[in-house]
């Protein structure tokens, strides 16, 4: 082929931001594709070309050699670059084509990628954010302080920790953590223990997955939280019910013959319904985990926001340890997007779960964790939790106000103990999920009570506060009002 012509059909756009070589691959490819060079046409050398389309000897050569390495040119010493046979070319992607469906998710692949939230939060919801659960007051977050913590990270930390060693978690951090842990809630565990990754999620899904076998029993609270669910059908096990009062999760409801692998508790402020585990039922619960060979996974959820009252102990401070994998995370205390939470696992299964950490890639950014480290040695931490604590406590009771003079007898709500979202009950008539798609096209992503049950019948709410101002308060009430009455 005349390097005239084939440079005619070459169509290069300097200012793109494809590279040269490229572009010239991709056209000749194109006229490969579309008939326009047959086999055995020949090329024009790459000096020719390079001379044609004014660009360098080497550009064309990477193109060349693209086209070489797929196939489509054959280049021999000596030679003119030629179309390689079309025939091998036609068939190979006639079975592209042709050849049976596209590869889809897997049975496993679509339990993963169940949509849990689906279960109570309307499809699409936007949100204004101030009323959803769990989400803590990105205005109260402590920016320069933790600004400070960072820069000093950053200039401090060196060493083996800056490529591929630590990946259970930064040394000082996990030492910070389980001194903490000891003092506040009377967890007992070694630093070697302590993992630190981006979730809590990601904690439920490393344990579950390295913990249990397809097939295996777990207990969930009912109503309980949906990620725990989700990881376990995610790896196949299945799931018994444990019924949750106003005591915590009720142990002696279970049947004596279960004998599950897996138990997933929030005793220390139930989540959604936010009671306390009775301490006998905490004892016992240890016992049952003894005799069947389980695993507790005691989700400390929210344990720092205690608004009266004493805190209970953890769970896993009450036993051996040898029986609880204890979970915390600092989403609700700093913010979800910093990703740091924490496991503290029995010293049998700290290296099984940490190689797995480490394979799975569920590691931390070393500088986030340096300076967490540091902002909770320093005391910030504490001053923090003080601070936020009392402002989340002003606007659930706010929140509490709010609704019993708007709402009446239409929804109880009770100010809970501690947390960052509260529980609004409906009487009977009303459907939550309706409720909850209704508040969804006036902004706000509440979700609904009943999605978190799984023999459990609820129907109410569950709206956060920690995020609300007064003025956020009165807006959101006043739109479900609205929403109770279909306007």
């Amino acid at each position: 082929m005349d390097h005239l012509l084939l440079a005619g059909f070459l169509d290069l756009d300097r200012r793109a931001d494809v590279a040269l070589p490229e572009q010239i691959y991709r056209s000749i490819r194109s006229a490969v594709g579309d008939k326009r060079l047959a086999t055995g046409d020949a090329l024009p050398s790459s000096r020719a070309l390079a001379a044609a389309l004014d660009v360098s000897r080497n550009t064309v050569n990477a193109a060349y050699e693209l086209l070489a390495a797929e196939g489509i040119i054959e280049v021999k010493p000596g030679a003119r670059p030629r179309i390689a046979a079309m025939d091998s070319l036609d068939a190979a992607a006639s079975s592209v084509r042709t050849g049976g469906e596209a590869p889809g998710v897997s049975r496993r692949g679509a339990a993963l990628a169940q949509n849990a939230r689906s279960e109570i939060y309307a499809a699409e919801a936007p949100s204004k954010g101030q009323l959803q659960p769990g989400s803590p007051a990105e205005d109260c977050f402590p920016r320069d302080d933790w600004a400070r913590a960072l820069r000093r990270a950053a200039r401090r930390v060196s060493g083996g920790v800056l490529q591929y060693q630590e990946t259970a978690g930064y040394p000082a951090l996990r030492a910070v953590l389980a001194g903490y842990l000891a003092r506040e809630r009377g967890v007992r565990a070694k630093a070697s223990q302590v993992l630190v990754l981006p979730s809590a999620q990601a904690c439920l899904h490393l344990v579950t997955l390295t913990l249990s076998d397809p097939g295996d029993c777990a207990w969930l609270e009912d109503p309980g939280y949906l990620g725990a669910r989700a990881a376990f059908l995610a790896a196949g096990l299945t799931i018994e019910p444990l019924p949750v009062d106003a005591d915590g999760a009720d142990v002696g409801a279970m049947a004596t013959g279960s004998r599950p692998k897996l138990v997933y508790v929030t005793p220390s402020h139930q989540f959604p319904l936010g009671s306390r585990m009775a301490l006998d039922r905490r004892l016992a619960l240890l016992e049952r985990a003894r005799a069947a060979g389980a695993i507790i996974l005691e989700d400390d959820y929210d344990s720092e926001f205690l608004f009266h009252g004493r805190p209970i102990a953890a769970l896993q401070g009450l036993g051996s340890g040898e029986e609880v994998v204890y979970l915390g995370t600092f989403s609700k205390s700093m913010l979800p997007g910093l990703r740091i939470a924490y496991m503290v696992v029995p010293e049998r299964l700290a290296g099984p779960l940490a190689q797995a950490q480490r394979n799975a890639g569920l590691l931390v950014n070393i500088h986030t964790q340096a300076a967490l480290a540091e902002f909770i040695e320093s005391g910030h931490y504490r001053a923090h939790l003080k601070r936020i604590r009392s402002t989340y406590e002003a606007r659930g009771r706010k929140l509490v106000e709010r609704s019993r003079a708007r709402l009446g007898n239409r929804v109880a709500v009770e100010m809970p103990v501690g947390g960052v979202q509260l529980v609004a009950r409906f009487g009977a008539g009303i459907d939550d999920r309706t409720v909850v798609e209704r508040m969804a096209k006036k902004g706000y992503a509440v979700s609904a009570l009943s999605g978190y049950g799984l023999a459990a019948s609820l129907s109410g709410l569950v709206i956060g506060f920690a995020g609300a101002t007064e003025g956020d308060i009165d807006a959101g009430i006043s739109a479900l009002a609205d929403a109770l009455d279909d306007r």
